[in-house]
């Protein structure tokens, strides 16, 4: 299955974030290529992500494009539900329908973004695209070092994912809310989370298997009321919900402005004696305006 790409996109620099962490269990990166394990009403599919370079001759003229290959291991053929799913997965995850031209010639504008933009020219927001995984690595993530945050979510995926076996390696697919909505707070705090963090992952479960909150609800009014609706929910505050807003639901106004990792990399890349304050994050973003969660997904990239 080819997916197009827009001219504006690198997948070494997609690939460079990617790796960030030896401890990520839901996709594998193997010789340039990326596999990832897929679950949803039922049916897995195994998918390699493999990019393929355009190429002009006196023939031929192709742009370049990812290539999706379905490794299922029994040889059956996806559904068409899940060949469409796994096409919008792809769209969401390398956040393939934006124009970043207008974002590019903000950055050149701007000391903290261009060096940045110069640099890693082409990585786009790697998204979450689930709302379930987004809301729950914002929830994980709270308060502790990345390091560890990821081996919270590999501890949680691999207790209550699924997970298929090819060649001798597993791959997981993330815990579907349907499935965490029955645990007890016991179950989630023995892999070392806090009691708080295990029933706030319990009720977010809930709150998607009962419809009370859902993505497609959340994309209609704008990213407002998208972190009004997010806020009402027991923990997430103003951090959580703008990564939600930022990774999942793909809005290019959110900014956490209080996060750590920001205040780090403005401090670094601006030569401060000290890292800014929230007030101070804010009048920097002004100059961002409509492009707030790239300019945080850059400088963020700074870090690693």
């Amino acid at each position: 299955m080819i997916i197009p790409l827009p001219e504006l996109f690198s997948w070494s620099a997609m690939l460079g974030y990617l790796a960030r962490s030896s401890d990520e269990t839901l996709y594998r990166i193997s010789d340039g290529a990326v596999s990832k394990l897929f679950y949803e009403h039922g049916e897995m599919a195994l998918v390699r992500f493999e990019y393929v370079s355009g190429q002009t001759t006196a023939f031929l003229s192709s742009a370049h494009h990812l290539e999706a290959s379905f490794l299922a291991p029994n040889g059956e053929a996806p559904s068409p539900r899940m060949k469409a799913l796994v096409r919008r997965y792809a769209e969401e995850w390398f956040d393939l329908d934006r124009d970043l031209t207008d974002f590019y010639a903000l950055a050149q504008r701007d000391p903290l973004l261009r060096g940045a933009a110069e640099e890693f020219h082409g990585l786009r927001i790697v998204g979450i695209p689930d709302l379930f995984e987004a809301i729950c690595w914002g929830i994980i993530g709270q308060q502790i070092n990345l390091s560890f945050a990821y081996t919270l979510k590999k501890r949680f995926t691999e207790a209550f994912g699924r997970q298929m076996e090819r060649d001798g390696e597993l791959f997981w697919a993330f815990p579907k809310p349907e499935d965490v909505a029955k645990l007890q707070v016991q179950d989630i705090a023995v892999l070392q989370m806090t009691a708080r963090k295990s029933e706030y992952l319990i009720g977010a479960a809930k709150a998607l298997v009962d419809g009370s909150i859902d993505k497609a609800s959340l994309l209609t009014g704008g990213w407002a009321q998208a972190e009004r609706r997010l806020l009402a929910m027991r923990g997430i505050g103003p951090w959580t919900a703008h990564y939600v807003l930022m990774r999942c639901l793909r809005m290019p106004e959110a900014l956490p402005a209080a996060d750590v990792g920001l205040h780090h990399a403005i401090r670094v890349t601006a030569a401060m004696d000290r890292k800014p304050t929230e007030a101070e994050v804010r009048e920097l973003a002004k100059a961002w305006a409509g492009w707030e969660a790239y300019a945080t997904f850059y400088l963020w990239r700074t870090l690693y």
